[in-house]
Formats: structure tokens, sequence, C-alpha cells
């Protein structure tokens, strides 16, 4: 049966019809071969629009349909589900952009036509050789992994429980909480960041539907939506779990001290330690780095005065294999490191601290039990608090990190309640974005308390010349740029606000998920307004701020639309599977296994007794690397093989969008009748302008 292909052109408002004309595009449409109808309507994505859509399936017997609108991205799937209620195969529907590729990015009208023009008939060209494909069911599996023990893998391992779902928390550090139990306020309320964070981090360790993997790491991940399996390695913490009672004495009497990642370097840690007398769990690990029985097979001090017998030194790490049906990634950030802002004099000059740093020296468990001194134990008389540090740089990071400007306001208000409204406290920015809820009222707060503001990044900071006023000071070199003048601020402290940056593994762990990061280096989301929390791998989503930079509100919020994607998946109970899949031709492959060490996903096999490769379709995301290198052709990908990709680039080509309709001759030895994107007379055509 010859194809009946219909041709829907969309204005978008303007974003199409301000450049492209779409009644011309539509009429030069009809002319093609193998079309029965081409209409053109200024919202085709309306239910109107997918109504005419429908109603043309049924009424003309068309069995192909292509739309020419906005990016397949946004829309692809809503006119594949009308094609599917007017019964068609949502397969048989091809869609190109003339938005993004057209009007948005070409300024002479004439040009965008005709560009439109050959775009639609290249996909009318396409279309003619698409087959049927059918996706199919699969069950999901109920229980739902989250990484990552933040407070946004918190907050979406609580509501995935809530729900009656089985959820497997994994974090790789000895106690959940992330930075936010680093932290001793939280703006701008000002709450206590523990008051607020340990109750979430024991309703965690409490919940019986929540499985709690610390000193764990994700190191493997297989499957597909609403099947995954994930490898867990758990490393030894050397201190059983089930007999520790957290009294803390093995901690007093390890002899061996080293530096605190926790307190940033401030404080010092035993070799047997724990974060925080909240952390969660409140069992100990052993640092087998610096412990000395593992360094010089003595001491055992742990061992021999604990009470409960709980310390093993024989405990070897254990990989386990959870079988789950979603992933919520929530593995968070890393601080920027200002240490190659030399002019900062980071690491260099005493008394410049960084945002964190500072936070453990407010924090009532910190190394200075919460007093503001500096390094020789005496109170700042005055403060200088640096803006952007990383951030909105070319040289590090382009982008805003969106909460440096209101934890430095916070710090200001710090600073004058605990030091005392005397302090001088001095902030440079380049510009203040206080963009939330209280937020710029907490700024006008701050003002009224005498903080001062400089419009300016400093140039560096530098220790105050001997026999002047600036002597034993540091010195912050800047420009007013309100003033047009440069200053010289002599202070006791710096605080540099450093940027939030990706996770230094971020890439690795991407790899291991099958998801994607962008240019900042954050995990990628599916779209950046419509799809905020998936990412391209179906049933893998993304919380808090491995997506990007989050205040706590934001990271909750966001961590809990991801918990809410992963309930839903759940309560489904079944997924459908895209058909869209790798494939490969036995009788072509020559068994090079090529393609085996392509596939990201493991989907591909090789099988000894015929030699050839075989694809596993459950495991395949039709990503096209294999088709891509394949050197014999033999593997393809439905949906997106040779002819239909080059049919579309020959519809592209082979035509003048000026010449009169003329008859072409059909291509010879191909008896499917292959079309071409050339105009043509046709017996019965129809073309339709309709407007809203």
């Amino acid at each position: 049966m010859a194809n009946r292909i219909g041709v829907y052109v969309c204005h978008c408002g303007t974003n199409i019809a301000g450049k492209v004309n779409p009644e011309a595009v539509a009429g030069f449409a009809a002319t093609l071969r193998n079309v029965t109808v081409a209409r053109d309507y200024k919202f085709m994505c309306s239910d109107p629009g997918q109504d005419m859509i429908i109603n043309d399936i049924r009424n003309m017997g068309l069995n192909r349909v292509v739309v020419a609108s906005c990016s397949p991205r946004l829309h692809e799937k809503t006119f594949r589900n009308a094609c599917l209620r007017g019964g068609l195969n949502p397969y048989l529907f091809h869609m190109t952009c003339i938005r993004e590729h057209c009007s948005w990015v070409t300024e002479d009208p004439d040009e965008a036509t005709t560009k439109a023009m050959h775009l639609v008939a290249g996909a009318v060209d396409r279309v003619n050789h698409h087959e049927e494909l059918f996706s199919r069911q699969e069950h999901v599996h109920p229980d739902i992994l989250v990484v990552g023990g933040g407070i946004a893998g918190i907050q979406a391992a609580l509501d995935c429980a809530s729900s009656g779902l089985k959820v497997h928390l994994v974090e790789r550090a000895p106690s959940i909480g992330g930075h936010m139990a680093q932290f001793d306020k939280t703006f701008p309320t000002l709450d206590c960041a523990a008051c607020i964070s340990t109750p979430k981090m024991v309703a965690v360790a409490q919940d019986p539907n929540i499985n709690l993997m610390t000193w764990s790491e994700v190191t493997e991940v297989n499957g597909f939506v609403g099947n995954y399996t994930a490898t867990v390695r758990m490393k030894p913490r050397y201190v059983d779990m089930n007999k520790c009672t957290g009294c803390g004495l093995c901690l007093e009497k390890c002899p061996k001290k080293v530096e605190s990642e926790f307190e940033e370097g401030m404080g010092k840690r035993r070799a047997i330690f724990r974060n925080s007398p909240q952390s969660v769990p409140n069992t100990p690990v052993v640092d087998a780095d610096n412990c000395i029985f593992f360094q010089k097979g003595r001491c055992k001090a742990c061992e021999k005065n604990c009470p409960s017998g709980a310390i093993d030194f024989n405990q070897e790490p254990v990989e386990i294999q959870l079988d789950v049906g979603s992933i919520i990634l929530a593995t968070g950030y890393d601080v920027f490191d200002p240490t190659p802002l030399k002019q900062y004099g980071f690491g260099r000059l005493d008394n410049v601290y960084t945002a964190l740093q500072f936070e453990r020296l407010n924090n009532a468990v910190g190394p200075t039990g919460g007093k503001i001194v500096l390094k020789d134990g005496t109170p700042p008389q005055s403060a200088a608090i640096v803006h952007c540090v990383g951030s909105r740089d070319v040289n590090y990071h382009e982008y805003c990190s969106r909460v440096c400007c209101m934890y430095a306001l916070k710090y200001d208000h710090l600073l004058k309640d605990k030091v005392g409204h005397h302090i001088d406290v001095t902030n440079f920015y380049i510009d203040m974005r206080c963009f939330g809820k209280g937020y710029e009222e907490f700024f006008h707060r701050v003002q009224k308390e005498g903080v001062n503001f400089v419009r300016g990044r400093p140039a560096e900071v530098v220790q105050g010349g001997v026999g002047t006023p600036e002597e034993g000071k540091l010195v912050v070199v800047a420009e007013d740029t309100l003033l047009g003048e440069p200053v010289r601020v002599a202070v006791d402290m710096v605080i540099l606000c450093s940027a939030m940056q990706a996770r230094a593994d971020a890439e690795e762990v991407a790899r291991v998920f099958g998801v994607s990061v962008g240019q900042d280096g954050f995990f990628l989301e599916e779209h950046p307004k419509l799809g905020p929390v998936s990412t391209a791998t179906d049933g893998i989503f993304i919380g808090g701020s491995c997506q990007g930079p989050k205040d706590i509100p934001d990271a909750v919020s966001h961590a809990s639309g991801a918990a809410a994607k992963a309930i839903a998946l759940a309560a489904k109970g079944e997924v459908d599977i895209s058909p869209t899949t790798s494939w490969i031709n036995p009788d072509i492959c020559i068994g090079c296994k090529a393609c085996i060490g392509l596939c990201a996903y493991s989907a591909i096999e090789f099988d000894e007794r015929r030699g050839v490769s075989v694809v596993n379709e459950a495991m395949c995301k039709g990503c096209g690397s294999c088709a891509g290198h394949c050197p014999s052709g033999a593997a393809q990908i439905r949906h997106f093989n040779e002819r239909q990709i080059f049919a579309e680039i020959e519809g592209l080509l082979e035509f003048d969008p000026f010449l009169p309709p003329g008859p072409v001759a059909e291509p010879s030895g191909d008896s499917s009748g292959k079309a071409s994107g050339r105009p043509q007379a046709e017996e019965h055509k129809e073309t339709a302008n309709v407007t809203a």
C-alpha cells in the first residue's frame, strides 16, 4: 500500500512564524511525493492541534505523520501519543525542528523559510522508510536506591520510605549529614543547622523501610529502568556495629592524632574516629591508613579498652548486590579550593579562612567550641569577607554559586553577634544576589547592623608592612567600582566565600550510573525546565546540589521531586521499554568484538558458537556507539538505521524550493518506491491553512 503522509507545520505563536513562513512551508510540503495533506496551525501541541492529526489519520487514512515545530526533546512524546490515539503506530511519526534550527538561529526570513522547506523535505523522505516498532512492558522492582546521605539524600530517602517502599541509602562517608552537618546556622532564619538536620538523620536510622549503608560505595550498576542491579562495596569499619554502644572510650584511648577532614584541617581526630557527637550512625571507624596497628602491627589500644568487645581488626570489604527499580543520585558538591588563587594568600597567610572553616569556628562542637578567634586565640577586631572566590570567574567557574552572598551575610551577622558590634566587617562583592524568600529582608537587616559593602573583586590580600599602621594586619587591596577609587582595608581576618563545584569524581560516578555531566561538571538533567530531576537514563533521577549549586530549601525541594518520580515509577508497577535499541545482523557481523568494548552499558555479548556479537535489548539504551563504529555495518539502531538516515540526507539536498513542481522519475532498482524530497505532481493533494 502506498504511503499516505500528513505534514503539519506549527507557527509556535511567533517563535517560528516570526521568521519562517509556515503557510509557504505547508504549501511546499503538499507538493512532495506521498504527502496526502499538509496543514499549518498556530499551536500544534495544543488539544486542537493534536485533534487535527487524530482526525486526519482516521478520516484520510494517513499511515505516516510529520510535524515541523519545536525540538523533539520537548514535544515528540506529545505527538507520538496523538498518533497512537488516532490508531497509528507512534514510530511511523517523525518530528523535525524548525524553531531551534531555523527561526531562532536565522536572521533572514527567506533563508529561514527555505531551510524549513529543506528540513521538511528530509523528514518526508525519512518517514517513508519508518517501520512499525512496539515497546514492551517490564515489571518494576519496588525498591529504590538513594546514593548520597547529605540533606538531599536524606529527604529523598524519607519521602520514599514514607510511601511504604524499601529504600537503600548508600553513603561513602562514615556518617550521614553531608556538608550541612558542618554548618552552625542556616540563613535567613538563623536556625541551628544541627537542630534541623539531626532529627532527620535519626529518622533515617530508625525507619524500618530504610537500609542505611555508610562507609560504602556503589561500584557497578547493571540493568534497565525498573530492573537495576547495583553492586555496593562496604568498606570495613573494624568496629562491629551490632556490638558498639557508642560510648566513645576508644576515641579517648587512641594515641594517634591526625588532621580532621570534618574540621577542615583546623582540628585533630584520632585514628579511630567519628565526625561529631551527633554522627549517625554513632559507631566509630578505624582509619587503617593512620592506625598504628595497621602500620606497625602493635597498639590495639581501642580493642583493649572497648567494654563491649566491638573492635574487630579482621573485618574485610564486603560486596553486596541490590535489586532496585529506580535510583536517585544525591551525591552533593565539593567546595572550591582557593589555594590556586595565590593573590588571596590562602594556606600562606595566617587568618585567611575558607567559608567551611569559618563554619567550624562558629560551631559549638568545632575546634574552638564555637568561639570566633584568630590563630593566636584572640578575637578579631576587623574582618573582610570576599565574595565569588572561584565563582563568576572565567579562569575557574563562570557560573554563580547562588549561596555565597547569603552565607556571607550570615557571617556578617555572626561576627557582630559573637564578637561584638564594635567589630568592623567589610564585604567585597560583585553583585548582591539575594533571590529567595526572606533573603532581601535579611540583607537589609545586616546593613542596619553596620556592615560595610564595597563593590569590587579584590585584587590581592597582602601582609601589612612593618612599621606602618597596617603592621600585623591583612590588607585587602581592591577597587570600589561605585566610587571608581582604589581601596586598602586592613583587617585581622579574611573569609573567602568559595564556590560550590561538582564532585571531583563526578565523571566517574556518571560513568557508573550511565548519566551525563554538563560543561560545569554537574550531572545533566533531562530538560532544565520540564525534566529537572530526570536524566537521559530512564529510572535514574538526580536530587540536590549534584545537579547544580543550590541552597538548602532548593536542594530539599529538588530531592523531594526526585523521590516523587521514583515513587510514581514504583506505584505504576510496570514500565514501557523503548524499542529503539541496537541490533546486530548475524549474516554481516565479522566477530571483531569492537562493539563490546565500546558499549557503555555492557549490553553486547559475544556468541562463541555462532562467532557473532549479540545485543541484550533489555540493557541497550540505543546510544548508537556500536553502529557508528562497526566496520562491517552489521550493527544498526532501530528507527535510526542507515536507510532512514541517508533518505533524510537525500531529502535535505535533492530539491530546489523555488522550482515549480514537476514529475520525478522513480529511483531504479528499488521496488519499495523510495521517496524523494523533490516536489512532484500528485493526483490528490490537500493543503490547509488553519488559524487559532
